[in-house]
């Protein structure tokens, strides 16, 4: 059978619908990809800036010395009065 006018304009639509809804995940899929890696670069440097601030912590607590280091806190007591 062969084809008719009707029948081709028919398929391009289908085609183009298709092809629209084919870039549209494409770039929705490009997007997540770039969103994930943007994450992981984020989360890479917070715990680089972490580690380097427990070692700067570290080094100024050895800095100080034992003697610096502080005390523990008292335990407050309650005084109950008789009125």
């Amino acid at each position: 059978m062969s084809e008719t006018r009707i029948s081709r304009k028919s398929d391009a639509l289908t085609r183009t619908a298709r092809n629209v809804a084919q870039i549209w995940e494409d770039r929705t899929a490009l997007v997540k990809r770039e969103m994930q890696a943007e994450s992981a670069a984020n989360d890479a440097k917070t715990a680089r800036l972490r580690a380097l601030r427990l070692e700067k912590e570290q080094q100024e607590a050895d800095a100080r010395g034992p003697e610096a280091a502080p005390k523990p806190a008292k335990k407050r007591t309650r005084r109950i009065m008789a009125g």
